[in-house]
């Protein structure tokens, strides 16, 4: 009996044997069959490569399309973790994507999701998208694209210097358009989404001559074209403000590259490929993507502001209470803002003319920490992502939310007696179940409550195009049983960033 049951599973692996009657589903790709598996309400597909291992020669190189197979192909694990700092079980083998399609659906909208993690951490993975697909009625396709080092490296010489992970991307919406179908979806009806990192890669895309007619709309989550880099500590070290965005040119790229090299004994690309992925993992290759290239040829903030974009509608948003999340972080590795670090800080990054409008709108009070959290919530994410906003209501379709629950599940234990509020990354449980890893490991998550459920549901009937939502200037301010407008602009205190944002 035993030989049997293994002749029958080797038969049904080569396709030569019918499988058993509830077997899960099988889709057909351009690179070949793969069988997915039934859950509840829908079907789901993980794990399938939509490119060649970016290893060996093909590190540091554009995506190579994945060599095809005959025989159905089981896909019912996602794919590992692109390599990253401080995480197990990643690879450079990593270019992988999961499908969630709704029972026997058919020509159902697709939605694609980037992954947050400030292009460094993350996996598409962590984001179980089962109740947008059922809800939504719609295709959810989550993807891995290549982070850090792997996936930003500039070299001299080097086609296509920093920005590997944006060409990743741009393959996995091409292998939607030509798959998605494949598995019941529309692939005329393409909506690209991400979050922090992700969002700010949207708005590349957005700007990238290579992602034109890749999706046909699209949303920013806490990240937009002039998002800038948050404020981190680092440990032993006093705090630094940050005032730069996440855009590099390449010159500066390849730079950091030729001194990645010389910490690894390289001079050459080729001593670089054939180094071990560990051996450069350590080294940071910055937070975003290089331009003056082929994939970003110009600064995307100088092309949204000349309206150079891919004009598709477009939702974009933050949460009211980003910075909390980044300042706990800045705090355990630094200790508690005082008053005077608060005062001194500011002096430091802004000058003494300019800290003082600081203060006056953000004064350090009973609680410097929380002060400094919502500075840096308005100049690091709120006011970039309004103004971005501002600039594409020029030339195409935009609509403003903010994600307001002040009692959204808490994803980090070190918040401490500050009320983390709609911290950043507090809205994703509204729309995924989320699994866990970076930059959620170690953390505890919340169920929502039933008011909260309910305002998940809404996000995810507007962000699949369910539910009507009006056009810029109007923003949406989203909490349970509380959805209206607000003036984010004057709530965030732009005006006093508005230089700084240019």
């Amino acid at each position: 009996m035993g030989l049997l049951h293994w002749t029958l599973a080797a038969l049904t692996t080569l396709g030569l044997a019918a499988p058993p009657a509830d077997a899960g589903p099988i889709a057909r790709t351009t690179s070949g069959p793969v069988r997915g598996a039934h859950l509840d309400a829908v079907d789901s597909y993980q794990g399938i490569p939509y490119a060649q291992p970016p290893t060996g020669e093909l590190r540091w190189r554009a995506p190579v399309p994945p060599h095809p197979w005959s025989a159905v192909r089981p896909v019912t694990k996602s794919g590992p973790a692109c390599a990253q700092n401080n995480a197990t079980g990643t690879s450079e083998d990593c270019l992988y994507l999961d499908v969630v399609a709704p029972r026997a659906s058919t020509h159902r909208p697709v939605m694609v999701w980037i992954h947050g993690g400030g292009n460094t951490t993350g996996t598409g993975a962590q984001f179980d998208a089962a109740r947008m697909a059922a809800r939504g009625d719609v295709l959810v396709v989550t993807i891995n694209y290549r982070l850090g080092v792997f996936g930003f490296f500039g070299y001299p010489g080097l086609p296509d210097s920093g920005t590997f992970g944006l060409q990743d991307q741009q393959a996995a919406l091409r292998w939607v358009r030509a798959n998605a179908a494949a598995f019941g979806g529309d692939p005329s009806d393409v909506t690209v989404f991400g979050e922090s990192a992700g969002g700010v890669d949207v708005c590349a895309q957005l700007t990238s001559p290579g992602a034109r007619g890749l999706f046909d709309r699209a949303i920013m989550q806490s990240g937009s074209c002039l998002t800038r880099v948050p404020t981190y500590a680092t440990p032993g070290e006093p705090v630094h403000v940050s005032t730069s965005g996440f855009w590099g040119p390449v010159a500066d790229r390849e730079a950091t590259g030729q001194q990645v090299a010389g910490k690894v004994g390289c001079g050459t690309l080729e001593c670089l490929r054939d180094k071990h992925f560990e051996d450069l993992l350590r080294y940071e290759a910055g937070f975003g993507p290089a331009y003056g290239t082929p994939t970003l040829p110009q600064d995307p903030v100088l092309a949204l502001r000349r309206g150079e974009v891919n004009r598709v509608p477009v939702l974009s948003g933050n949460t009211r209470d980003e910075a909390r999340l980044t300042t706990m972080y800045s705090e355990l590795l630094a200790g508690p803002f005082t008053v005077d670090g608060y005062t001194s800080l500011l002096r430091t990054t802004f000058g003494e003319e300019r800290a003082a409008a600081i203060e006056g709108a953000y004064p350090a009070g009973a609680d410097p920490g929380l002060a400094f959290a919502t500075m840096d919530t308005d100049r690091v994410f709120a006011c970039p992502q309004l103004a971005t906003n501002r600039e594409l209501a020029r030339v195409t379709r935009v609509h403003g939310y903010e994600f307001a629950d002040e009692d959204a599940p808490t994803y980090s234990q070190y918040f401490g007696p500050r009320p983390p509020g709609a911290a950043h990354g507090s809205e994703l449980a509204y729309l995924f179940d989320l699994r866990g890893g970076a930059p959620y490991r170690g953390t505890q998550h919340a169920e929502l409550t039933a008011p909260q459920r309910e305002l998940g549901d809404t996000m995810i009937d507007a962000w699949t195009g369910h539910t009507p939502w009006p056009q810029w200037p109007y923003v949406q301010s989203l909490a349970p049983q509380r959805i209206g407008p607000v003036d984010g602009w004057a709530e965030h205190h732009c005006d006093l960033w508005a230089d700084h944002l240019t």
